[in-house]
């Protein structure tokens, strides 16, 4: 060790994008090393993802962040992470030192980090330290809503003021929000004879970026990968040489929400029915303090179901009150699956990886690799209850023995792969685990166009990436056409009165619209013309008498606003509700005619990439909005760039990366986030990968260690 305590054996090199390829003697010390570097390039990062999963962000980013913090606390993210390390610890021993090796490493740069951010100063904020448990906590916090267990509540408010006919009106088949991609090239179709893996992930765009290019080198294996900051190892996406492997979100249904029945006892404590009667129940009080406010309690309340998320705080009356629980795999079983990360950096095979992921648990993936022997992998990793079906579409209630959970999770599904796969979140191989998918569109695309060549190499595969061909343009397409046909009552299929005919201005929309080859590029003013119309029709469906009902806002936590904004649901539900739905169809030929003769009697919409402008998050957002840049694509395009049609063309969920591994040779793999390696402002590689991230291009793979830069010190 040097006089910092830090083993000699460590070498951090960077390639020419400042990513870092680390080198160490053996795993643990390889651990520290991606710790330290980590901390040492996203501090403000790191600590503001451990102040989320503890519920402790409003301490200096103000009141804003209340609504997360108390969910943080009532869901239990921290405790729950806290019982999985201990689990991990009394099974795995070799692991929990593993993890406890990179917090080590974390805890070692977070000074030297904090010391290059700015935001720590402007927000008063001191780096913490982080605990054995913490990266165990990053990882809940980052999934708990990404099963999208709040669709149960909208589910149940359509059910309660729409009625129980519509309850899957809103399904997100037709269509919903975007997803990621993958797909696998068998080596019998690319042009080098071994197997292309390739894809990038949709998740909301954060910055620094949610995801962090990173090689991982000991005598044990050299890994390169994209890793989440503040997680240790590669758990979604890796090329260890031998094999590769990718994720995407299998869609799967694995939380469950229960109605409680809760009562104050005389000495304050809380009492939950359940199927056995009245039970005790877990209570107790938190303070969240706000930065410029008042401390704020919390009443944290958990059940034999699981932690109480809605309805903690109301005001019981002399009966009692009801209260919404979460159920939910890690606090249920007190594993996260974290045994699975070091056992995929040894993979060599796809047997290898396949073997490790058997114990994964959340979120529940579908996963695709191809080693250099021939051997493919297409199967979903993760842990899904087996539980009655209502439970996966609604709140259940907490007595009914009819909604426990099985003691074995559900088995998992598994394809042979045959010249090429592709998982895209669309209703295929994970089906059986989940109710709701992803449109079909982009599956079906990504599958034309692989289906299109046999001689794939890595630099053709990033054409898929870049497609903006909007398939789900059609069905308002149609529309549109029929919007031209002056239908009289003697014609009409049903009697309907005739339409009127279109003006000039709005039939010459109408006819760029047909004419348009229906691809989302960034400088297409007909895209831009398309959205604008598609925007006119979703604010006037989502205004229609059918959905009054539903504008009422939800009597639910701020958290899950936006999984309960009706505007948002219609626009992600347009395809289904110009055909379906309890807008009758003549209404439907009305509000798109009348889009047309709004945006016809308008300024002429701009290019779509005008409009459609990168929107990230940040911790501080910058002052200057209008830095970031248009973009092509659109939600159900290969190249998803989602915004809400009708609200707002800003996307702030796209490719959180991209990649391509090739299993001929890994120098010619490519990757590239949105951002840069460096969460530091004015760092050289704080966004200097945007460009190619734009473009549709990707970064090389080095991995020849005397074309990279070492690190001094």
């Amino acid at each position: 060790m040097d006089g910092n305590g830090v083993s000699v054996s460590i070498e951090v090199y960077r390639d020419a994008w400042g990513v870092p390829h680390l080198r160490a003697a053996d795993p643990d010390e390889l651990a520290f090393a991606q710790g330290r570097v980590t901390a040492r390039d996203r501090a403000w990062q790191l600590e503001v993802e451990r102040h989320r999963a503890q519920g402790t962000t409003a301490a200096f980013l103000g009141a804003a962040e209340l609504g997360w913090d108390s969910f943080a606390r009532r869901s239990r993210l921290a405790d729950t992470a806290r019982r999985c390390f201990e689990r991990l610890e009394r099974d795995d021993a070799t692991t929990a030192a593993w993890v406890r090796a990179y917090v080590d490493g974390v805890n070692d740069g977070l000074a030297e980090g904090a010391s290059r951010a700015p935001e720590f100063a402007e927000t008063g904020l001191a780096p913490g330290r982080w605990e054995p448990w913490t990266p165990l906590a990053v990882w809940l916090s980052t999934h708990i809503l990404f099963a999208g267990f709040p669709t149960k509540l909208w589910r149940e408010e359509v059910a309660r003021r729409l009625g129980e006919e519509w309850t899957e009106l809103f399904a997100t088949d037709g269509p919903g929000t975007a997803g990621s991609n993958g797909w696998l090239v068998a080596g019998e179709r690319t042009a080098s004879g071994a197997a292309l893996v390739a894809g990038d992930p949709h998740r909301f765009i954060e910055a620094p970026g949610v995801y962090q290019q990173i090689r991982l080198a000991c005598p044990a294996y050299d890994v390169v990968g994209i890793a989440v900051p503040g997680i240790p190892g590669l758990g979604h996406f890796g090329h260890t040489g031998p094999v590769a492997w990718a994720i995407t979100n299998a869609m799967a249904d694995y939380q469950d929400l229960y109605r409680e029945r809760l009562r104050r006892l005389p000495d304050g404590g809380v009492e939950a029915y359940g199927p056995d009667g009245w039970r005790p129940a877990a209570a107790h009080t938190e303070t969240i303090e706000v930065a410029g406010g008042e401390p704020v309690v919390v009443e944290v309340i958990e059940t034999d179901r699981g932690p109480v998320i809605i309805g903690a705080d109301d005001e019981p009356g002399s009966a009692g009150w009801e209260a919404v629980s979460l159920r939910y795999p890690p606090r249920v079983t007190g594993q996260l699956g974290f045994g699975v990360l070091p056992a995929l950096l040894r993979a060599r095979t796809v047997a290898d990886v396949d073997a490790a992921l058997d114990g994964w648990i959340e979120p529940v993936n579908v996963v695709l690799a191809a080693d250099t022997e021939g051997g493919l992998l297409h199967r979903v990793a993760g842990h899904v209850p087996v539980r009655d079906k209502a439970n996966s579409l609604r709140i259940v209630p907490a007595w009914d023995p009819a909604h426990d959970w099985a003691a074995e999770p559900a088995p998992l599904p598994r394809a042979e792969v045959s010249g090429h796969a592709v998982m895209a979140n669309a209703r295929g191989l994970a089906a059986p685990l989940g109710i709701e998918f992803a449109p079909p569109h982009r599956a079906a695309r990504i599958d034309a166009l692989l289906g299109a060549s046999a001689e794939w190499t890595p630099e053709t595969t990033t054409a898929v990436h870049r497609d903006t061909d909007n398939p789900s343009a059609a069905r308002l397409l149609a529309a549109v056409a029929r919007a031209g046909e002056h239908l009289s009552p003697a014609t009409s299929p049903d009697v309907l009165p005739a339409s009127p005919a279109l003006s000039p201005a709005a039939s010459a929309v109408r006819d760029r619209l047909l004419a348009w080859d229906r691809r989302m590029d960034a400088e297409s003013a007909d895209a831009g013309l398309y959205a604008a119309v598609r925007a006119a029709v979703v604010r006037r469906l989502a205004a229609h008498e059918a959905f009054a009902a539903l504008r009422e806002p939800a009597p639910y936590p701020e958290v899950f606003r936006p999984w309960l904004a009706l505007g948002p649901r219609v626009a992600y539900a347009l395809e289904t509700l110009l055909v379906a739905g309890p807008v009758p169809a003549g209404d439907v030929d009305r509000i798109v005619r009348e889009a047309l003769e709004e945006v016809g009697a308008g300024e002429p919409p701009a290019a779509w990439g005008v409009t459609h402008r990168l929107a990230p998050w940040q911790a501080l957002p910058d002052a200057d909005d209008a830095q970031w840049p248009g973009l092509g694509g659109d939600h159900d395009c290969v190249l998803s760039t989602s915004s809400v049609p009708g609200w707002t063309d800003r996307s702030a969920r796209a490719s959180a990366a991209r990649y391509v591994w090739d299993l001929a040779d890994r120098e010619r793999s490519g990757w590239v986030v949105p951002f840069g390696a460096s969460g530091v402002p004015g760092d050289p590689h704080h966004r200097d990968q945007l460009p190619l991230w734009l473009r549709g291009e990707l970064a090389p793979v080095t991995t020849d260690w005397q074309y990279l830069t070492k690190e001094q010190g």
